[in-house]
């Protein structure tokens, strides 16, 4: 009997460039803050953990004094203090974090990106900016030949990632904090509030909710719970 045919490897992810041009506004700003904070990263931030993780995290956009100063995915600002300790907590990460890219805080079985990879103004990306920078987004995720969960954190990450993987109608999968979604092929898509400062001020999101989301992520994926 004939072997079977390996699956094809998948395609290496290219990440846009420092000087990406996609969106002519991202690019004002970027100038702007690269003029006014000359030592700060002020480009496309990189995702953080390995393409061979079974677990992909999808926030919607650099913070303006966190991954976009760092360049590091929520490094730096509060939202990345409760997500890193949750990671640390579910092994999903090891080593100590320190709000810097230099901490060696590695990932385990994970990976962070972004839906748009520029820091945009007040944090509000555009429809246009997202369209532009989801084919980043879609081959990312094409390239992690493991990929079994998806966890957007927020509404407009869950957008982003129905569209990326071929999702044609929305509002088939309403996003819904704390929810899986079994979608037609692919990973499955997990959500949860976003895990900024605000969520949590106003008691929108808990650290228990954010908890409850990662077991569920974690049994899905047949990891021990802490």
């Amino acid at each position: 009997m004939a072997s079977p045919v390996p699956a094809p490897a998948p395609e290496p992810f290219t990440p846009p460039s420092r000087d990406c041009s996609f969106c002519p506004r991202l690019v004002e700003f970027r100038l702007r803050q690269r003029a006014a904070f000359p030592d700060w990263h002020n480009a496309p931030v990189p995702s953080f953990g390995p393409l061979e993780a079974r677990l992909a995290i999808v926030g919607l956009a650099p913070g303006l004094r966190g991954a976009n100063r760092t360049g590091r995915p929520f490094t730096g600002d509060y939202a990345g203090d409760l997500l890193y300790a949750t990671l640390l907590r579910f092994d999903l990460a090891e080593g100590v974090y320190r709000a810097d890219p230099h901490d060696g805080l590695r990932l385990k079985d994970a990976r962070i990106a972004n839906a748009v990879r520029c820091v945009p103004p007040e944090n509000k990306p555009t429809p246009a900016e997202f369209a532009s920078c989801r084919p980043f987004l879609r081959a990312e995720l094409a390239s992690m030949p493991n990929l079994s969960v998806v966890l957007a954190l927020g509404r407009g990450a869950h957008d982003q990632v129905l569209r990326v993987l071929g999702v044609k109608s929305l509002a088939g999968y309403p996003f819904a904090h704390g929810r899986l979604h079994e979608l037609p092929s692919g990973p499955v898509l997990a959500d949860s509030y976003h895990c900024s400062r605000y969520n949590t001020n106003t008691g929108r999101l808990t650290e228990a909710m954010f908890h409850d989301v990662f077991r569920a992520v974690t049994d899905r994926l047949g990891r021990a719970r802490p």
